[in-house]
This record gives structure tokens, C-alpha cells and sequence, in this order.
């Protein structure tokens, strides 16, 4: 092996948290929709990160909607008129009713600003589209839906008067990985202070978790295509977003069109999670109560969930994954002790179906007992993504080619989504520029400087929360438009562009990405991402 010297490091910096903004005197009030993991954590992080307030939650599971609605919006004592209803529906009739008596002049309770909208990932176009009567400020969770179709009426939805893309209303999706404080400074290390010079590529990793892709995509609830949608949607769109959002969305506060990709292509598939791979020994069983390999298999349900090895409940954790199998755990094991809490689970576990069970039975819930080899998951465990970029200089002014050029050169990125790895959803990144190289980790980010052989550290506050602080960011950000419009005489469009920092169009071509990547991963092509998107969004809107 030829030698190599070590470049000097430069210990770099700790950065602080970002502080909590201050709270108007008539503070934004949000709505949750669906009180699943994800509506929790932003009731979470609009509780503990924001400068508003969740006053109500629309939730059909009576549980749920009670464990969420106590710990946020109206404790022991029990919602009153419009703090909770059985689906946003039920919130809609409200609503309308409500405005009806304010406009006679009847005495009301106070509206809401804003929605989370947190429900199924297939249930988004519906709620999105009937609440847009209402004109509420809408946070949606990714993906903002299942099919291209829909991301397109939802485009269309918010923007009535196209082209005309000005909004009327603040609209943020739940692309995470933007508000993170790691992806937010490694964002202005590029793009502002351009640390590595030009970029030329970027390698990014999500490792999905051995264990957590399982949950997920085999046993749970994003396992097939026909209910939900492709992994690379509902796993990965905000790794595809995220790096949309350093290589083709200018730097903030600048006039630049975006750098659109030239091309894309992917390959992947379900190459693990299938019976081909079935150990022998396990025979016919199809599920881990039955197996003769169980207690060695570790995929074994019962280690998941009940064990105290990963973070079942045998940790003490009631948290994520148990409390997916058994919502009410919590509630169990308080009035009745652990072992009623282990008794619910192993009773879920006990589920399982036939060859004779229908189709649409066995799709409509999820078997978190079954065998990862017996079960009826099509998404693929593995796919990498190529996206690549051609020279796009912007007109030259005094013949200033260098420029010109300056973010809009060749370069490339490829995202690779892999489910076998010890690390859960801990990305890392490797980024090559014409100065320097990059490598980041969700905790840190080294820069290597080519110029003065240096290396420099950086720590970003790592917030407490999911995705690195991203949960937070995002809420914060979201509730700071809504305060901005609402109490500062912000335009949306400025709410929008300060606070949110994310275009309806960066949203509908972060997804457009995706299910073109999908088109070629299908087809065994390399697509022409420009000529795509003319056939299959433009086309779409004008129908319209």
C-alpha cells in the first residue's frame, strides 16, 4: 500500500441550538390530522419548538385522538366544542358550521390557522383537496401522495391560477431532512460560503435498519405497491428532495433559475425479503410463533417486539415499533402490569392467514408476527438512483464564463437506499468538489480543504426529536410563516420563501424525480428528465 499523510485537523465547532421563537400575542393554532407516530411528533415539536399552539386533532382511532389530545391540547379534563372529531371530515362539517353562526353574529370558538396533515400517505389528495375550501395553512407529510396523478392535482389545487405560481396560502411538506441543523449549515457550507469550491458529485446513503426495513416495508404498513406506494417514495423521497435541494435549488435570497437534471435512471428490487431466501429449517411455517427457528432466526417477531436486545418492550421501551403493533400499550401494562402489555403483543403476533385468506384481508391490516419470508411485501429492499446534470451556464456578463458556470456545471449524484444495516435511517454522505470533499454523517461534517491540505470538523447541534432535529425545524419553520402572515403583515409569498424556503414547484419536482426514477428503474432506461417532465407533468396540468 503506497503511503498517504494524514491532513492536519482543525478540531472545527460545537454550534448552538436554535432558539425557540418568541410567541405572538395571538399565536397560530394548528389542527392535527391523524394521531399516528408521525401527527404525535409534530404535536411534539409545535410543543416544545414553535411559537404556536395545537388546539384540536381529527382522528377516527377513539384512542389515539384521546393519548394525543390529553398531552397536548386539553389534559384530564376532556376536549371541549372543537378539540376533537372523528375524521377531518367531521372537522370540515364543523368548521363550516362555525363560520356560518360567526357570520350572524353568533358567539364562536376561535378557528384554526393551520393543519397538519398526517393521515395515510394514499389519503392525502382527499384531505388536502377538502379542506382547500377553508384556505388553511397546510403542513403535509411526505410523500404528498402515491401517484404522480395526484401530486399533480394537489399541485393544481394550490395553484388554481397557473401560471400564475403565486400562493395564497403556506404550504409545507414533510421533507425533514431540509430543517435539519446539519443539513442546513452542510446546505450553507456549500452554496454560501461554496467550502469545496464547485461541486461535481455527491454519493448518498440512507441504511434503512436490518430490523426497521422489516417493520416497515415487509410486516407493516408501506409493504405493498397496490396499498401504498414504491419504497423509494415512501422511504426515500426526501433523500431524493434533499439533494434536489443542493444541487438544483439556488442558494437562498438569489434570483437563479433552478439547475434542472439532465438525466435519471435507477435499478433496484426486492432481492432479500422473499421465500427464495427461506431458511430450510424453517420449513412451512409462515409465522415466527410457529417456526422450529425462531428462537435463532433474527427476524424472530418475538425479539422485535418483545425482546430487550433491539427496542421491544422487553427495553422497556412503549415507544416505536411496539406501540405500532399494540397502540394502546401504554394503557395496558398501567392498569393491568407488564405482563398484560406482553399479552397484547404476543396476541397480535398470533395473527396470521392462509393461501384461502382473501387478498383484500390480508392487505388491508398488517401481520407483524409473519414470516419476512412468507410474506406478501413487493417493495424493493435495494435501489440506487442516478441522477446526472449537463453545463447550464446562465447568460455571461462581461464574457465571465467561471460565472456563468457557477452552480450550474456537470456533475452527478447517486442515492442509494439499502435496507441491510446496523445503522437506522443515519445517512451519510460523500461530496466531491473542485476545492475540497465533504463527509457527512448526520452528526458531523469534515471538510477536507485541497487548497491547504486542512480538515475542519464541524458539529451541528443535534436536536432531540426524529431525523436529526429535522421534525422541529420543520414545524418551527412552518408555524413561523403562518405567525408571519397572520400577525407580522408577511404576503404569503414572503412567509413562504423566508420561512418555509421551499417552492410548490421544489415540492411536485422532488416527487416528479422520484416516480420518473421509478418509470426507468421499470423500463431499464436512462430518461431524459426535461422531456419527461414536459410528457408527464406539463401535459398533466394543462388537462386541467
Amino acid at each position: 500500500m503506497a503511503p498517504h499523510a494524514d491532513s492536519p485537523v482543525d478540531d472545527g465547532e460545537s454550534l448552538p441550538a436554535p432558539p425557540r421563537p418568541a410567541m405572538s400575542a395571538n399565536p397560530p393554532r394548528l389542527l392535527i390530522i391523524g394521531a399516528g407516530s408521525r401527527g404525535n411528533a409534530y404535536a411534539r415539536a409545535t410543543a416544545e419548538s414553535t411559537n404556536g399552539i395545537i388546539v384540536a386533532v381529527a382522528e377516527p382511532i377513539a384512542y389515539k385522538r384521546k393519548q394525543l389530545g390529553e398531552k397536548y391540547i386539553w389534559g384530564k379534563a376532556g376536549p371541549t366544542d372543537g378539540q376533537g372529531f372523528e375524521d377531518w371530515r367531521a372537522f370540515l362539517k364543523w368548521e363550516l358550521e362555525r363560520r356560518a353562526k360567526a357570520s350572524r353574529g353568533e358567539e364562536v370558538p376561535a378557528g384554526v390557522d393551520g393543519a397538519f396533515i398526517c393521515v395515510l400517505d394514499e389519503q392525502h389528495k382527499e384531505v388536502i383537496v377538502g379542506l382547500a375550501p377553508l384556505g388553511l395553512h397546510i403542513m403535509c407529510e411526505k410523500p404528498l401522495a402515491t401517484t404522480l396523478a395526484d401530486c399533480v392535482s394537489i399541485y393544481k389545487s394550490l395553484l388554481p391560477n397557473l401560471p400564475n405560481t403565486t400562493p395564497s396560502r403556506i404550504f409545507s411538506i414533510g421533507h425533514v431532512l431540509r430543517y435539519s441543523p446539519h443539513n442546513m449549515l452542510l446546505r450553507k457550507l456549500l452554496l454560501e460560503d461554496k467550502i469545496i469550491g464547485e461541486i461535481l458529485s455527491i454519493n448518498h446513503t440512507e441504511p434503512v435498519g436490518w430490523w426497521h426495513f422489516t417493520h416497515s416495508y415487509v410486516r407493516g404498513n408501506w409493504r405493498r405497491e397496490s396499498t401504498t406506494a414504491p419504497s423509494l417514495l415512501t422511504k426515500s423521497c426526501h433523500d431524493i428532495d434533499v439533494l434536489l435541494w443542493l444541487l438544483c435549488s439556488p442558494p437562498p435570497n438569489t434570483p437563479r433559475p433552478a439547475h434542472i437534471p439532465t438525466t435519471v435512471t435507477s435499478v433496484g428490487s426486492l432481492q432479500y425479503f422473499n421465500k427464495t431466501r427461506k431458511p430450510t429449517a424453517a420449513g412451512n411455517a409462515t409465522n415466527c410463533l410457529s417456526c422450529p427457528i425462531e428462537t435463532y432466526c433474527k427476524y424472530s417477531a418475538k425479539k422485535i417486539y418483545l425482546g430487550s436486545e433491539l427496542k421491544g418492550l422487553g427495553s422497556g421501551n412503549t415507544h416505536w415499533p411496539v406501540h405500532i403493533v399494540v397502540p394502546e400499550i401504554e394503557e395496558c401494562i398501567s392498569m393491568d402490569g407488564p405482563s398484560a402489555g406482553e399479552a397484547a403483543i404476543m396476541k397480535r403476533l398470533e395473527e396470521n392467514y392462509t393461501q384461502d385468506t382473501p387478498d383484500s384481508e390480508i392487505a388491508a391490516k398488517n401481520w407483524f408476527g409473519r414470516c419476512v419470508y412468507e410474506a406478501d411485501n413487493d417493495v424493493c429492499d435495494e435501489q440506487v438512483v442516478t441522477m446526472s446534470w449537463d453545463n447550464d451556464p446562465l447568460p455571461k456578463v462581461n464574457d465571465d464564463n467561471e460565472k456563468a458556470l457557477a452552480g450550474r456545471g456537470a456533475k452527478t449524484a447517486v442515492f442509494h437506499m439499502v435496507a441491510h444495516t446496523k445503522k437506522i435511517c443515519d445517512r451519510y454522505t460523500n461530496i466531491y468538489g473542485s476545492d475540497g470533499e465533504i463527509y457527512a454523517d448526520s452528526t458531523t461534517i469534515t471538510v477536507e480543504d485541497f487548497n491547504t491540505g486542512t480538515k475542519k470538523i464541524y458539529r451541528p447541534f443535534i436536536a432531540k426529536g426524529g431525523h436529526g432535529g429535522g421534525d422541529d425545524g420543520l414545524a418551527r419553520q412552518f408555524i413561523l410563516a403562518v405567525d408571519a402572515v397572520k400577525n407580522h403583515g408577511s404576503t404569503v409569498e414572503e412567509a413562504q420563501r423566508v420561512h418555509v424556503g421551499c417552492s410548490l414547484e421544489e415540492v411536485i419536482r422532488s416527487h416528479a424525480m422520484v416516480f420518473a426514477a421509478e418509470q426507468a428503474r421499470l423500463g431499464k432506461k436512462v430518461l431524459d428528465f426535461p422531456e419527461w417532465w414536459t410528457q408527464n407533468v406539463e401535459a398533466s396540468l394543462a388537462k386541467f
